[in-house]
């Protein structure tokens, strides 16, 4: 039997069983030569966690085979170090990200097309659909389950932590730098549409006659013909994305949140 040593770095531990966490380094045996990528998610780490991989101090590649003795070493997605061409798994994507997720977060959807991020959502998702939209669009897949980030298609992910939804929003500001990138009230939550401003007079007839009196800008999506205006739950909602944002930010005074609807 062959033998190789593994090392994972930073929050990458928390992804381990707990006998195996925040080790120096332990051994993993195998009959058959593994991947690094088999390597690694053998140890419950999905390889979209992984923003560099070393083999025996030289950068290597998730597909490169592991030979007996290699000393691994695996690290997360650098947050204040630019690790330039060695980050492979985001080479291709826009940015902001554009964003697909498992059908258990549609509350998480839901606030990130709030803040302004192209989000697909559908209750009727299946795994090897959300895998094939990710790949065809290059979108980034968000999920809570482990098995969904480990194939194949799936190129560029991130498993959610946090079960609240609003520290949900929070996390994947910080973990893919959204603060500033935010452009809330843009879309539509039902749909993900981009609203479209629309005249008064246009729209009258589809909003309550309080409003009618009250409101003189409306927006509209061109996708589902819902129309917005900046009703008291506004309020609510642009303090949902400042703490948010605030929260990803750390300790940072967090600029504010006002969005398209004044």
């Amino acid at each position: 039997m062959k033998r190789a040593w593994l090392r994972f770095y930073a929050e990458l531990n928390e992804l381990l069983p707990a006998e195996k966490r925040w080790k120096t380094g332990f051994p993993v045996s195998f009959w058959v030569q593994p991947t690094v990528k088999d390597l690694v998610e053998s140890q419950g780490v999905p390889h979209t966690e992984v923003a560099l991989v070393l083999v025996n101090g030289e950068p290597a590649d998730l597909s490169r085979p592991v030979g007996d003795g290699d000393r691994v070493s695996v690290y997360p997605v650098f947050r204040t170090i630019d690790v330039g061409p060695l980050s492979g798994p985001n080479a291709g994507f826009p940015f902001p990200p554009r964003f697909v997720l498992d059908t258990h977060l549609g509350r998480l959807a839901a606030y990130l097309r709030l803040a302004g991020f192209d989000t697909l959502y559908s209750n009727r998702f299946e795994d090897v659909e959300l895998a094939e939209i990710a790949a065809r669009e290059k979108r980034v897949v968000l999920t809570r389950d482990r098995g969904l980030l480990k194939r194949n298609r799936v190129t560029r992910g991130y498993l959610v932590r946090a079960s609240d939804p609003a520290s949900q929003l929070a996390e994947v500001l910080a973990r893919f730098d959204l603060g500033g990138a935010m452009v809330p009230f843009s879309r539509c939550l039902p749909c993900n549409g981009v609203l479209e401003r629309m005249p008064r007079e246009e729209v009258l007839e589809r909003v309550p006659p309080r409003v009618r009196e009250d409101l003189d800008v409306f927006y509209r999506c061109p996708d589902c013909g819902r129309v917005y205006w900046d009703g008291t739950h506004c309020a609510r909602m642009r303090d949902l994305l400042r703490k948010a944002r605030h929260s990803a930010a750390g300790s940072r005074e967090s600029p504010s949140v006002e969005g398209r609807l004044p």
